[in-house]
């Protein structure tokens, strides 16, 4: 079972409806019990990054970091890779998981924001979450704050510089674009994560 986390400001519906296409057995929950007792845990997001404090509230954000810590697949989507950092100038009080390095900025002053549309991965190393999808494959995006390039890159977009558009490590991904909107390719990628056994 995938459990899809319900923190009130997330794309659920069209998460799930992609899941269900590729044959995986996934729930749509706000259930701290039901994400610690979940195979693989998705965290979807649209939305503002303050919207995240709402799982400390609720157990949602001690039951992710337990289950990451056991080893379980966890994969955060648009605002859910960005909670994967430490902060975000969106919503400078606000903590994010800490899972890798670095602050969630905005684009720079004078970008056209958000960034919306098709644009291109550039991979820079080897990917369980990737596999399968070729080297400038082009994936939908809808943001105006981006995560840094750090050590957890396995992918990296260029839009007014380079941000990262894939994370990984070990047990724990996250994309900045909407693999439910990205056809194929995203559903390679959703595919992969389904998939893996961690």
């Amino acid at each position: 079972m995938i459990s899809i986390v319900n923190y009130q400001a997330s794309n659920l519906r069209s998460v799930k409806k992609a899941l269900d296409f590729l044959g995986f057995e996934s729930e749509i929950t706000t259930d701290p019990g039901a994400v610690r007792r979940a195979d693989k845990v998705l965290l979807p997001g649209v939305g503002h990054f303050a919207a995240t404090e709402l799982m400390g509230t609720n157990g949602l954000r001690a039951a992710i970091a337990e289950v990451v810590e056991r080893g379980t697949p966890f994969l955060g989507i648009c605002v859910g890779l960005q909670w994967m950092f430490e902060s975000s100038e969106e919503a400078e009080r606000a903590r994010g998981l800490a899972l890798f390095e670095g602050v969630v900025r905005r684009f720079p002053v004078g970008a056209k924001v958000p960034h919306v549309g098709w644009n291109s991965l550039e991979m820079k190393s080897a990917s369980r979450l990737l596999a399968g999808v070729p080297e400038g494959a082009f994936v939908y995006f809808t943001h105006s704050y981006r995560a840094p390039v750090c050590a957890g890159t396995v992918a990296t977009t260029e839009y007014e510089g380079a941000f990262t558009s894939v994370v990984e490590r070990g047990n724990v991904f996250g994309v900045q674009f909407h693999p439910e909107k990205s056809g194929e390719t995203g559903l390679q990628i959703l595919k992969n994560f389904g998939a893996l056994s961690c």
